[in-house]
């Protein structure tokens, strides 16, 4: 076969129609691209004829089929964009939960992550550090936005009026805060998570309420129901492995229903009032006791010192007895002598009298003049001695009662 046979497409196929027409007659300059004798403007159709032309000759095999090298091709860039949709990127809140084929595989952290593409495995993202909220009960108390969980099919009229341990009821509104601690236990514990946990907290919530009384509610108990309602929830939702973390319950308002509001006014008035009475009596008997007991421990502390030195002044007398015995019977005279001064010393001690003894005298007794001085002060005590003239010198000396020198 020559080379140059056209007669036989080869084993490339057929040129394309025209093409050597084209090379026969070539269209002229200035006509657009069109034949000879067409107007100006560029001919569309030709357009389209030629890149259906290039595609046939792209894929078009001998007698006509596909070549294998485009299929290939194909196939490789539609695997490289399936392998491609398996990257992925983890928020620094969230944990991704992939699923082989529906079932649990594995959580991933955050960053940039990859998993086989769908539908071999699913990737779930799941916010683990976002706090959850909603309400529960009416707006009318709590201030915020009312809640539409957890209203029986019986038709009751609020998911916030409970009934108390006292058969009494109460409108109590709260809330519930919480996050999610297991995103894969999380994901498939329960169909729709949010309406199971709403309905856990009411739950909970009535049975806490209708385990103390009314009063013990609205008055100082508020703490005591939020803990054991937080509790009790946790505890059913580990049974239950929803993977989830009560943080709070808040109690946003608690107050009997509208009908009887002005009669519990009343009473919580009258409340106010016992307790301040009570209050009043309490720091009354506080201050009456410890003015009491201030004043016993006074009076008990002076008879102790009293007796103390009562005692202490009775055993020093009682030494001294004994020392002055103890004296006289070594010196009889001179101790009497001695206590007879001294005794006259204390009594004689603020006078101004002078005494003297007359025995023995024969002249005129001289005494200086500080002895009529008025005698008031500590240095005065000790009275002068009485003076004689002595024998030899006509001088006066000192003198003892009784007239001995």
């Amino acid at each position: 076969m020559p080379w140059n046979d056209n007669a036989n497409p080869g084993p490339w196929g057929s040129p394309p129609p025209g093409d050597d027409d084209e090379r026969k007659d070539p269209p002229r300059r200035g006509s657009g691209g069109r034949g000879p004798g067409r107007p100006g403007g560029p001919d569309l159709n030709a357009g389209m004829d030629r890149v259906r032309q290039r595609m046939r000759g792209l894929f078009g095999g001998p007698g006509g089929g596909v070549r294998p090298g485009a299929l290939v091709g194909i196939a490789a860039a539609v695997f490289a964009l399936w392998a491609l949709s398996g990257i992925y990127l983890v928020q620094p809140n969230e944990v991704a939960v992939v699923t082989t084929f529906g079932a649990y595989s594995r959580n991933e952290g955050p960053g940039p992550r990859y998993h086989l593409p769908w539908p071999i495995e699913k990737v779930e993202k799941v916010p683990v550090t976002t706090l959850n909220r909603f309400d529960i009960g009416s707006s009318g108390g709590g201030g915020g936005a009312s809640s539409d969980a957890s209203v029986s099919d019986a038709g009751a009229s609020s998911p916030s009026l409970m009934l108390t341990a006292d058969e009494a009821i109460i409108d109590l509104n709260f809330s519930v805060t919480w996050r999610i601690s297991d995103p894969g236990r999380f994901i498939f514990a329960t169909r729709d998570p949010e309406d199971a946990i709403k309905a856990v907290a009411e739950s909970s919530m009535r049975e806490v309420v209708g385990r103390n009384q009314l009063d013990f509610i609205l008055n100082n108990g508020r703490g005591k129901v939020q803990f054991e309602t937080a509790d009790q929830m946790q505890r059913i939702l580990d049974a239950w492995g929803m993977g989830v973390r009560i943080v709070e319950v808040q109690i946003r308002s608690a107050n009997p229903p509208q009908e009887v509001v002005a009669a519990f006014r009343d009473v919580q008035s009258a409340q106010q009032d016992r307790d301040s009475a009570e209050n009043v009596a309490d720091a009354y008997k506080n201050r009456v006791v410890n003015e009491a007991k201030g004043t016993a421990a006074q009076i008990v502390q002076s008879a102790e010192g009293y007796r103390e030195q009562s005692v202490r002044t009775a055993t020093g007398e009682a030494a001294r007895f004994n020392s002055i015995y103890a004296e006289y019977r070594r010196a009889p005279q001179a101790t009497r002598d001695r206590l007879y001064l001294e005794t006259m010393e204390r009594v004689l001690r603020n006078s101004n009298k002078v005494v003297i003894s007359g025995k023995g005298v024969t002249a005129p007794v001289i005494l200086p003049p500080d002895v009529f001085r008025p005698r008031s002060g500590p240095a005065a005590l000790a009275p002068s001695a009485p003076t004689q003239p002595s024998a030899q010198g006509g001088q006066p000396q000192a003198t003892q009662p009784g007239g001995q020198p």
